[in-house]
């Protein structure tokens, strides 16, 4: 894979869960001068922020299986092999927050939480 940001241990993606995703659009795009495009997927908006031309960032409503926990940004790290990873995670003390399923057209993601409880988001990307 030619990507560096495909690669596995790589961190590849930044994305904020937000009770208000407008004010977070103002205010993102006002900070960082980041251009938003709002997306429509099946069962859910998403604004891509991007800076130039160069996408950078995703910014998403707090989805009902999030609880009642606070906005948050959250970061992906590109694995290999998504259900190899998180069953490694647990091997290594870790917690499964999220099991893997699909982004469509995007790839395969969980939610892990490492021994101290810090969580971290793994991707598979599919391949185009």
């Amino acid at each position: 894979m030619t990507d560096p940001m495909k690669q596995h241990g790589a961190f590849s993606w930044n994305e904020l869960m937000t009770t208000d995703v407008g004010a977070a659009k103002t205010f993102y795009g006002k900070l960082f001068g980041w251009a938003l495009e709002d997306m429509k997927t099946n069962d859910m908006s998403y604004t891509m922020a991007k800076a130039g031309d160069k996408e950078v960032a995703g910014i998403m409503a707090m989805p009902p299986e999030a609880g009642g926990m606070p906005p948050t940004w959250g970061a992906y790290v590109t694995v290999d092999d998504v259900e190899a990873s998180a069953k490694q995670a647990e091997a290594l003390g870790g917690k499964i927050v999220l099991a893997p399923r699909d982004i469509p057209d995007v790839g395969r993601f969980c939610v892990i939480c490492d021994p101290q409880g810090a969580a971290l988001s793994l991707i598979t990307y599919f391949s185009k």
